[in-house]
């Protein structure tokens, strides 16, 4: 019953509310920033490239390898596997759709982070929704809604889902065991788990900045070899792709499992734009303009999803093993891989996830943490902490031993919870995130590297780092 109850509610939100909260706020703040996502993209990479203007703070590469590393995970490879097999390959077209314009809201929100950012007593930043909710808004409670409901995703329903995916794809070998296997390998994953996380956030950001890059683009490497020793395959793949994105009759007569939901739904798990999560990664970069943070989460989107989820559609697509719903997930991605490189194939998708899913834990633990210093006045006691830190390790070991259908539709539910409460407020607050942005532009233009005041732009909340 309780499983019920979580699809309805998810079918509920993806149906109706989060398609019209999610394509609007990104047409909405495309047009605002006159589609910052092209117009600025070199910008981006230029400025993921500088150092931080502080020991103290995370560099603007690290503040990315820290979103990233929550972004890229699961999401990439099942989740895309879920997603066709579900709704067709016309959920790829509205999965790319969703992180086009979601770019433009991960802008927006990143750079209210930096804005609105706290200083911390060793000199560091923090922040994030929470925070700019409190300062701009002035309404604490929602500031406190937001946190627990951050804690609740990501410690919870990301963190459920990213053990159970790496479990499931051990189902592929002969020695799986459907009682015992799970279990096992969720109290070496949990204990793992926990080790890394008792080192902290600077740990953390130590590990995601080896682990992401470089797992990102060995992946990027083999699906590319995939697809090209398919090369016969791609026209028709891109045919089926974009046909089956605009079948309305099809879409229309079973919308609760349609590419449309599909694709935003997974591509929404997948690049988090505008849910609210990578501020908090973005406000601990020391930048020397908001912006800048800004314009390396909207880069953060584009790895995530025109990158790397792309690659894993295309290899699944090209590599002649056909979807069915029995296969979603996990079983479809290790079929397409086998059929091409044999059993070293089974055994690289397992490594991968095994890689992208742990990260994604680690970085989503960040991310809760981050809400419960917001709750606890940035100063949780340290049995509280601890207290926390073994409650995460036991949720990734019960994760480990759930079910398909559950553990994506709730993750699916808290998710779209925590969009309903950013989404709204970065609407009502994006102007000074705009204002920001033609600041930014107008230093560029007189050949400055920019650097923020708040009178700049007419803010008239007090801040801690711009004034």
């Amino acid at each position: 019953m309780f499983a019920e109850i979580i699809s309805t509610i998810s079918n509920l939100l993806y149906s109706y509310i989060l398609i019209v909260l999610l394509l609007g706020a990104g047409i909405y703040f495309s047009i605002r920033t006159r589609f910052v996502q092209f117009r600025m993209f070199v910008e981006s990479l230029r400025v993921v490239a500088q150092p931080g203007n502080d020991k103290n703070g995370l560099s603007s590469f690290q503040a990315l390898m820290v979103s990233t590393a929550s972004r890229v995970g699961t999401g990439n490879i099942a989740g895309i596997s879920t997603a066709i097999c579900l709704g067709g390959a016309g959920a790829v077209f509205w999965m790319w759709l969703t992180a086009i314009l979601g770019s433009a809201s991960a802008f927006i929100e990143s750079t209210l982070a930096q804005i609105y950012k706290h200083r911390a007593e060793d000199g560091s930043s923090y922040g994030g929704p929470a925070y700019y909710i409190q300062a701009a808004l002035k309404k604490h409670w929602i500031g406190v809604l937001f946190a627990v409901t951050l804690i609740c995703t990501y410690m919870g329903g990301f963190n459920l889902v990213a053990s159970f995916n790496i479990a499931d794809s051990f189902r592929a070998y002969s020695f799986f065991d459907p009682k015992m296997t799970p279990l096992l390998v969720g109290v070496i994953l949990a204990l793992i788990f926990a080790v890394s996380i008792f080192g902290g956030s600077k740990q953390i950001s130590r590990i995601t900045g080896v682990l992401v890059p470089l797992m990102g683009i060995f992946y990027l490497a083999v699906a590319l070899f995939i697809v090209v020793t398919h090369y016969q395959l791609i026209p028709g793949m891109f045919a089926d792709i974009f046909s089956n994105a605009f079948d309305f009759q099809a879409i229309f007569g079973g919308f609760a499992g349609s590419c449309i939901m599909n694709g935003i739904k997974r591509g929404l798990f997948s690049n988090e734009a505008g849910v609210g999560s990578a501020p908090n990664a973005a406000a601990s970069a020391a930048v020397s303009h908001p912006v800048k943070q800004g314009l390396v989460q909207m880069l953060s989107v584009f790895i995530d999803t025109i990158l790397i989820c792309s690659a894993t559609a295309f290899m699944l697509l090209c590599s002649g093993t056909a979807p069915s719903v029995e296969q979603a997930g996990m079983p479809w991605v290790q079929a397409a891989a086998s059929s091409s490189l044999g059993g070293f194939g089974t055994i690289f998708i397992t490594i991968a996830l095994c890689l992208f899913a742990f990260t994604t834990l680690i970085g989503n633990f960040y991310y809760a943490e981050m809400g419960l210093q917001f709750l606890c006045g940035r100063k949780p006691g340290k049995v509280l902490l601890n207290i926390f830190r073994i409650v995460a390790a036991l949720v990734v070991l019960v994760g480990a031993t759930m079910e398909f259908g559950l553990v994506w539709n709730m993750a699916d539910v808290l998710m779209g919870l925590m969009a309903l409460i950013n989404l709204p407020v970065i609407l009502i607050l994006g102007g000074p995130a705009i204002r920001a942005m033609q600041d930014y532009m107008k230093q560029k233009k007189e050949g400055k590297d920019p650097e923020f005041k708040a009178a700049d732009i007419q803010l008239k909340d007090k801040t801690d780092f711009w004034n």
